[in-house]
């Protein structure tokens, strides 16, 4: 790999404007099981900024995995295999429908490990009409496409948390997040790619759609959103079994979270509120 050429990536700073509008909204809370309607000016529920930055990509800049090529702001990294690993979020005001947003993103770091793999890190500041709304880190994972599947170590769920639910996660709603993110990944929603070029066993949930589920749920547990929240996959989820969600309260006042499939943990999540030692 040409590290010299992925490191000149360091530093690359995009620019978007986005927002989410009343009919995005309601969409949205379809998806996701959200009740209650949403009007302009109404506060969005944290994580739903998510839908505000579609990548509109022409069909031409596709990737055959459904992924915006890199080489633009993303480093041309080349290993097929792309991930969204986990990320770190800090809110200070909040965001609403209707609202004008913008979004600058810049690439912190560019990393190669052994494996191969190279990780990505990117920070993004999200701006509504009040000033800083959200700071955020994204960290994106490249990895080669494996002959096989080969699962990593499974993680039990916690025996007895403090909050639990469940969720379907049914082909038809990995497909739905796909469309309100505007995400052409086929490994959501084209069984045939998924199995035969990527070798999973399934179509794999969203990591984006597992922390938005897990912060819906602190929120319900806790009565009133976090001011941080922080998440990383620790093993793939895939459509056909439901998603398990449990919340455990730490004893620094903070929230372990973590979804989970067949008894083992697929993302865990921390929620800090202001407050917490």
């Amino acid at each position: 790999m040409d590290q010299l050429n992925i490191q000149a990536w360091q530093g690359r700073v995009d620019d978007q404007r986005g927002g989410v509008s009343e009919p995005q909204a309601q969409r949205i809370a379809s998806v996701l099981a959200d009740p209650g309607t949403r009007l302009p000016g109404d506060v969005l529920p944290l994580l739903w900024h998510w839908c505000a930055f579609p990548n509109a990509a022409s069909m031409e800049e596709l990737g055959r995995d459904g992924h915006p090529m890199v080489g633009d702001f993303l480093p041309p990294v080349r290993l097929e295999r792309r991930m969204w690993a986990g990320g770190a979020l800090r809110f200070h005001a909040p965001l609403r429908v209707g609202e004008r947003m913008t979004r600058q993103s810049t690439v912190r770091k560019v990393e190669e490990k052994d494996g191969p793999m190279v990780l990505v890190t990117v920070d993004h500041v999200i701006r509504g009409e009040r000033g800083i709304a959200i700071e955020e880190r994204q960290d994106i994972v490249y990895l080669p496409i494996p002959d096989s599947y080969t699962p990593p170590r499974k993680r039990e769920m916690p025996a007895s948390p403090d909050f639990a639910s469940k969720m379907a996660m049914t082909e038809t709603l990995l497909f739905r997040y796909s469309a309100i993110t505007f995400n052409a990944h086929r490994i959501h929603y084209d069984l045939a790619y998924a199995r035969e070029v990527e070798h999973y066993p399934g179509l794999v949930v969203h990591g984006p759609l597992q922390a938005t589920l897990l912060m819906q749920a602190a929120t319900q547990y806790r009565g009133r959103p976090p001011c941080e929240f922080h998440f990383r996959a620790v093993h793939p989820m895939f459509a056909g079994e439901p998603l398990d969600i449990a919340a455990t309260d730490d004893i620094d006042g903070s929230l372990m979270l973590c979804t989970g499939q067949g008894g083992h943990q697929g993302m865990q999540a921390t929620a800090i509120w202001q407050g917490t030692v």
